[in-house]
């Protein structure tokens, strides 16, 4: 039966602790982000556990699992957190000039002048407007839309993510890079059985079922080695191992063309051509946007719908 003194009897700092814990996938990670003693975060745990009188997580000695109802009260508080982020733009929201903050979470790899010339247009139209840009993995960006922390994201997508709505913002396409120092820097043709006996570097998100998965099979097409010497989940730090001789790698082209240009970087062709990757932006259907939040929203799709895709394809 619903108890009607739940809501006022619960302690709301135990619902932010479990988001840290789940976020940080254990206690003793939570802890050290709470800055406090890993009993204390326990306690707390066993404390929310108790309120809502049911499992949240499987723990163990090498073990750390929400529970179904651990995952269904992550999504609630995730939602009910951002919901409260965005109290004081939506109280704020008076007079004729548009207030408050846009938080559009970005992969580290988002380079499109569409973007930028649109984010200094809407700036200087929008002074009272303030910004935040943080960089993550495309996963976690979804998943940060998903749960209504952003305004938006903008990231790779392994699949369509159920519940959110994106649109293609742009195209990159993937090819193969080597550094100054490398023994392919310069080569117009390097045969297939030498280039399987180079040393790789690549993102963590090269994988079958990651969103670069084309990125990967253009690397098992052409027999690159499987185990990379180096890994990032950043493309500039990408850049920097490729450009420092660690291995090759593959980069967006529009990205490595100013290395490029340089003398740092040098493209390597490879049988197939590059990996053609679409970078989406993707935001909350169900999520209550602040009027600054809307009206950035609908100068990107206005931006979407008047500029062709052919023109975003960055090739």
């Amino acid at each position: 039966m619903y108890d009607r003194r739940f809501v006022w009897n619960l302690d709301w700092n135990l619902l932010r602790t479990f988001m840290v814990i789940a976020d940080r996938q254990g206690i003793t990670a939570a802890a050290n982000v709470l800055g406090v003693k890993q009993p204390t975060v326990s306690a707390a745990l066993q404390r929310l556990e108790a309120s809502m009188q049911v499992q949240l997580v499987a723990r163990g000695p090498r073990q750390f699992d929400l529970t179904p109802a651990g995952r269904q009260l992550y999504q609630e508080a995730a939602a009910i957190f951002g919901a409260v982020a965005q109290l004081p733009d939506l109280i704020a929201e008076n007079g004729d000039r548009l207030q408050g903050q846009v938080t559009v979470a970005l992969a580290s790899h988002v380079v499109s002048t569409h973007f930028d010339d649109l984010l200094s247009r809407f700036g200087l139209e929008h002074p009272g407007i303030g910004f935040a840009l943080p960089v993550h993995e495309s996963r976690e960006v979804a998943n940060m839309v998903r749960e209504n922390r952003v305004t938006a994201g903008i990231c790779l997508l392994d699949h369509p993510p159920e519940g959110l709505q994106t649109r293609v913002l742009f195209h990159e396409h993937f090819a193969i890079y080597c550094g100054a120092g490398h023994p392919g820097f310069g080569r117009v043709a390097i045969p297939a059985a030498e280039l399987a006996e180079y040393e790789t570097v690549s993102f963590q998100t090269e994988t079958l079922d990651g969103p670069l998965r084309d990125v990967r099979l253009m690397r098992d097409r052409i027999g690159l080695k499987s185990h990379p010497r180096g890994l990032s989940s950043s493309l500039h730090e990408l850049r920097r191992m490729i450009a420092a001789g660690l291995g090759i790698g593959a980069l967006p082209v529009h990205i490595a063309a100013d290395d490029v240009a340089r003398g740092r970087l040098r493209r390597i062709e490879v049988p197939g051509g590059v990996a053609r990757v679409p970078v989406h932006l993707v935001r909350h259907g169900g999520r209550r946007f602040s009027a600054a939040e809307a009206a950035f929203l609908a100068a990107l799709d206005q931006m979407l719908d008047q500029v062709p895709e052919t023109a975003r394809d960055y090739g």
